[in-house]
């Protein structure tokens, strides 16, 4: 069986413990290093090649949204995925511009996280719902 290779990248040391637990709980996992700043994430992700980094966004140093600009740029088959607090408009649009492929709010469950790591390791673009719906409404809209 293959393992999905994470890095998580996030400047609460609680909170990079809490989803090391929740991903080091699944069989098909493994949390092959850990990032507290901007740097520190672009340096794991292009030294490791993870299948997934989950970056936050406000990070010490450089911001997440650079980070993963500097992480799709040296490592284009890493992917991306936001696991932040910030869910307003232009964080998103700024995230996927920089070449994120999913991108969640921290109050996701467990569940959804996981499924958004295994999507996104496969390709796929994942918005958590509220985003999602946004994201939506905004294609939608028309110019006025």
């Amino acid at each position: 069986m293959n393992r999905l290779r994470v890095v998580i990248a996030d400047d609460h040391p609680v909170f990079r413990h809490g989803l090391r637990a929740l991903l080091g709980s699944v069989p098909d996992v493994e949390v092959v290093a850990e990032a507290a700043t901007g740097e520190q994430a672009v340096e794991v992700a292009v030294d490791q090649r993870p299948d997934v980094v989950l970056l936050d966004l406000h990070l010490p140093g450089i911001s997440g949204i650079e980070a993963c600009r500097r992480i799709r740029e040296a490592a284009p088959q890493v992917r991306v995925l936001v696991l932040t607090m910030f869910d307003d408009d232009s964080s998103v649009f700024a995230a996927v511009r920089a070449g994120a492929m999913g991108y969640l709010v921290k109050g996701a469950d467990q569940d959804e996280i996981l499924r958004a790591v295994r999507a996104v390791a496969s390709g796929e673009a994942i918005f958590g719902p509220a985003i999602a719906h946004r994201i939506h409404g905004v294609l939608l809209d028309p110019v006025t």
